[in-house]
């Protein structure tokens, strides 16, 4: 580790805290209904759009109706995108003659985008028509997106509203979030990234030949204008097999800052929105502490266990000094790496520039732990506000039963009701995560896909299954995802990933808006300093530990032992 390397991450870290602010302020005028300095150019548009549409947008909708509209627009997203993959073959913009995908591999892509997942059993470059990675995947990235932050807003006017019966209206929140954030930070961010050499072409394949002769055909596509949408909604799948380890996905030092900013720009900015909403920013704050440590925590473990480098390697007589590069961008190296690895995992993004299953055993474990505590950490957008509001009631039920009081939080009291529907929300995703690597572990259709034995076959398992069920879409690559029984454990791990845990968490949304917002007195717990936020934090790691510590045990703990005695496996 060097002094340069801590100076990118704090140069990072002090980006991220520096807008925060400003898009926290900016989403709650626009959420509020308030005009923003878009409105002049944006606002007869989004009128244009209600009117199409049938929508008053006066008119907000009880959480249950809230829910149905979001279920109804991703059902018909899902439906949208199977039909395109199954017939990309007939459809235009298709130079290469990308066949149709076959029924099980277009069922898991199609859930993986609308869930905004993006986890990729195929290869970009080599599956996918133009047509179908803008008119299906790039357009799935806008509405997956969207739909996690008009959540998120509806979770949050939950706890800002008072004897309330509407959490707000889904059409609404849908389009202002498309239309007022996501689309123009896109379009800015596809011009820079253009700027910096990505790709953006409806041409064809560029053939090229070497000295000795040899032909080589060169993707090139319209990459920059869904990788900007991919970060800013982290939803991380590429043009590319390699992601963002593609030169023509991320092609500079600078495309690759700008890329991990926009990753977090958006669920930090949510904690800032969160704050004002209820009327306190420093309730916000809180929130973003706590998933700042957690971030500068596992980056650090990352980073460390990459610079230590591998003692099997060194034993076979290779250099330390460096680290552990396999699997790494030399263009990189390995704090960029480290950084981005950490970054894309505590969002649900998934976007790699480094092959996580070249990682050391230590730095595996630190995208893993990232996924399996619910991608809180800044998170996909809005999943990770949600997320982490899940845990706060966690955490304000435990303070409460040491006090033997009525928890209450912002406000609100936390009563059985909401109890309840925050840990069937949070108990979704073991479910299906240590579930089906049990399963798959044990049958010769999950092994027969690991490239590895041993421990570290058993990490590339439980990593997919992880990554599937947190809604990230990164891998340890080295497990084959293309067959019939992944593709269709995946699928049900994704859905329930996603929508397992929106529903009860809508369940709380309508719960606390029909509540009335009580003055703190005496007894009230404090929820803006560091005794809150370790509290927080403790819960999370208390609550992640014991469901997963034996899983992790068997796989990346059990493989570090034996790097380090100089086993081979």
């Amino acid at each position: 580790m060097t002094l340069d390397g801590w100076f990118q991450i704090a140069l990072f870290s002090a980006i991220v805290v520096l807008l925060t602010r400003p898009v926290g302020g900016f989403m709650t005028r626009l959420f509020s209904g308030e005009r923003t300095f878009l409105s002049p150019v944006l606002r007869p548009l989004e009128i244009g759009f209600y009117r199409l549409a049938g929508v008053d947008e006066k008119t907000e909708q009880h959480w249950l109706t809230y829910t149905v509209a979001m279920l109804v627009f991703n059902l018909a997203c899902f439906a949208s995108l199977y039909a395109l993959l199954r017939l990309q073959g007939l459809l235009p913009f298709n130079p290469q003659g990308m066949t149709a995908l076959t029924p099980d591999l277009a069922l898991n892509t199609a859930i993986s985008f609308t869930t905004n997942t993006n986890w990729q059993n195929y290869g970009g470059e080599s599956t996918l028509s133009y047509f179908t990675q803008m008119a299906g995947l790039t357009v799935h990235n806008f509405a997956s997106a969207a739909t996690g932050i008009a959540l998120a807003v509806a979770l949050v006017r939950g706890f800002a509203r008072r004897s309330s019966k509407t959490v707000g209206n889904f059409w609404v929140d849908l389009v202002r979030c498309t239309l007022y954030v996501l689309l123009p930070v896109s379009i800015l961010g596809a011009l820079f990234f253009v700027w910096q050499g990505v790709p953006q072409t409806l041409g064809t394949y560029t053939e090229a030949y070497t000295l000795e002769g040899a032909k080589h055909v060169i993707a090139q596509w319209p990459v920059a204008s869904q990788l900007a949408i991919k970060m800013l909604g982290t939803n991380g799948g590429g043009f590319f097999n390699a992601n963002s380890a593609h030169p023509f996905e991320n092609p500079t030092a600078l495309s690759n800052l700008v890329q991990m900013v926009l990753i977090f720009l958006l669920g930090a900015g949510l904690t800032n929105f969160f704050g004002r909403m209820v009327g306190d920013e420093r309730q916000g704050w809180a929130i973003f502490t706590t998933m700042g440590l957690l971030f500068l925590a596992g980056a650090a473990v990352l980073y460390w266990a990459e610079a230590a480098g591998n003692p099997t390697l060194t034993a076979l007589g290779l250099d330390p000094a460096g680290g552990n590069m396999e699997g790494k961008e030399v263009r990189f190296g390995i704090v960029n790496s480290a950084l981005f690895a950490t970054v894309t995992t505590d969002a649900s993004c998934g976007a790699v520039n480094t092959m996580h299953d070249s990682l050391t055993p230590l730095g595996g474990l630190v995208p893993m732990v990232n996924m399996l505590l619910g991608e809180i950490i800044f998170g996909g957008v809005g999943a990770g506000l949600y997320g982490m509001l899940l845990f706060v009631i966690v955490a304000m039920f435990v303070a409460g039963l040491m006090v033997g009081r009525t928890p209450e939080y912002v406000g609100k009291k936390l009563e059985a009701k909401e109890v309840k529907m925050t840990m069937l929300a949070l108990l979704c995703l073991p479910l299906v995560n240590l579930g089906f690597t049990a399963i798959a572990a044990a049958i010769p259709a999950g092994v027969a896909g690991v490239a590895n034995a041993g421990p570290h076959g058993f990490s590339e398992i439980f990593y997919a299954y992880t990554s599937m069920s947190a809604n990230n879409g990164s891998a340890f690559a080295g497990l084959s995802g293309n067959t019939l029984w992944y593709n269709l454990t995946g699928a049900v791990t994704m859905f329930i990933g996603r929508f397992a845990m929106i529903v009860p968490m809508m369940a709380v949304a309508g719960s606390l808006a029909a509540k009335k917002r009580l003055p703190p007195s005496l007894g009230t717990f404090p929820t803006t300093g560091p005794l809150f936020v370790a509290l927080l934090i403790g819960t999370i790691l208390i609550v992640g530990g014991l469901t997963y510590f034996p899983a992790l045990s068997v796989g990346p703990v059990v493989e570090h032992l034996l790097m380090q005695t100089g086993a081979l496996y």
